[in-house]
């Protein structure tokens, strides 16, 4: 179904489909050999792209949160890679732009300002075997004079192939506060940091999303930008990484079915097959998909953007409520191109086809964190009131007060 937008809003997606447009010429190309696309990082410098979610005061774009899911959507119809590697750039901005607006992070001026200029890539990089929802991790933090080093590996490095600095997260034993999450932001060419080439997979193959270690590095005191103590749900990332990333990621699985649908829409018109029952039951079904994962994605942004999600909500009710638009728009997403191979039959089965690079990228959003096991383990104790683990309440926290200020 076509969409609503507002004039500013079109102006975003309009920007992302003259992207996507010319991104969609390379796709099959880095899909097949597995590289990563570094002309189309230039030509989203060039165009701005990169500061999408800066706010326009430092030169960015300045767009809202579900101004960059849309743009997102469309990006990802040309190339599913670019989208999701970007997005490992524009959301983590976008939560520090959230930070630096609300007064609490001035410091962050001069990266934003870099971001939006293109100079900065950023690149938000934490999983770990084991860890991939932020309450723990195996890499090891070390108190030493003026800041820790740090030992670890990481997995699922998106971003490690372009950007110029990273975050990611390590344990440290406080010997006041106990075991402590913290973390942390470095340059990508740190020294004793080393990017493995591993990355082989069956899909989102141009993201080059190589596992890497991290040996003894240092790390400033001052590049440790938050901590929370292991094992609690943290109202500080709800309103970062948690509230902005999850509908991100949810909308770049969703422009991928987007776009198959819109493959098969000509393939179909192309064979005279629109009058057929079966068909139009498919496209119905497809379309409610769709517009379902949608609407759950417009109404987190609104909840986010108001400030109710992290205000009304107890930590682990907004974990639920942010991790929903996710969960949804992925498995949407991959009950949408299960019907388009259905209909496509044996053209989209070989490799040339743009439905068979499509049919394999939106796998990989099932089990991107949250991952499915993960979201319904949460989803389901959350109803039944059953606690996870501990949270740092919002309520409690003159963080989140000072940037709900900010938002009213």
């Amino acid at each position: 179904m076509k969409q609503c937008y507002t004039p500013r809003q079109r102006q975003f997606v309009d920007l992302a489909a003259t992207l996507a447009d010319e991104f969609a010429t390379r796709a099959a190309e880095h899909d097949r050999d597995g590289t990563f696309p570094f002309e189309n990082y230039e030509r989203m410098k060039e165009t701005g792209y990169l500061g999408l979610s800066v706010p326009a005061e430092l030169g960015g774009m300045g767009a809202s949160l579900l101004e960059m899911c849309l743009a997102q959507e469309r990006l990802a119809q040309g190339c599913a890679s670019t989208a999701l590697a970007v997005t490992m750039h524009i959301s983590p901005i976008g939560q520090q732009a959230t930070l630096w607006q609300a007064g609490l992070r001035p410091e962050l001026e001069d990266l934003l300002r870099g971001a939006a200029s293109g100079d900065v890539v950023y690149a938000s990089m934490s999983a770990e075997p084991g860890h991939s929802i932020l309450t723990d991790s195996s890499t090891i933090m070390t108190k030493v004079d003026g800041g820790y080093r740090v030992s670890g590996h990481k997995v699922f490095g998106t971003g490690s192939a372009v950007c110029t600095s990273f975050s990611t997260m390590g344990r440290y034993e406080d010997p006041v506060d106990g075991p402590q999450l913290m973390f942390f932001v470095l340059p990508r060419h740190s020294e004793g940091v080393t990017v493995h080439d591993t990355w082989d997979t069956m899909g989102m193959r141009g993201t080059r999303s190589n596992e890497f270690d991290m040996e003894n590095v240092f790390i400033p005191e001052d590049a440790v930008f938050h901590s929370l103590p292991i094992d609690h749900y943290d109202a500080t990332l709800i309103k970062t990484v948690w509230g902005w990333s999850m509908p991100v990621f949810g909308s770049v699985y969703l422009g991928i079915a987007a776009g198959a649908i819109e493959q098969l829409r000509k393939m179909v018109l192309k064979r005279h097959w629109e009058q057929r029952p079966e068909i139009q039951r498919v496209f119905a079904d497809m379309e409610v998909l769709l517009e379902t994962a949608r609407a759950v994605i417009r109404a987190h942004a609104e909840d986010y953007e108001s400030g109710r999600l992290y205000v009304d909500l107890s930590v682990q009710q907004a974990m639920s409520r942010a991790v929903l638009p996710k969960y949804v728009a992925t498995n949407n997403a991959v009950k949408i191109l299960d019907l388009v191979m259905q209909v496509a039959g044996g053209s989209g089965f070989f490799k040339p086809s743009p439905l068979e690079r499509a049919y394999r990228d939106v796998r990989a959003g099932t089990v991107h964190p949250y991952n499915n096991f993960e979201a319904l383990n949460l989803f389901g104790k959350t109803s039944l009131e059953i606690e996870i683990r501990p949270s740092v309440e919002a309520i409690d926290s003159p963080l989140i007060q000072r940037i709900v200020a900010a938002s009213s």
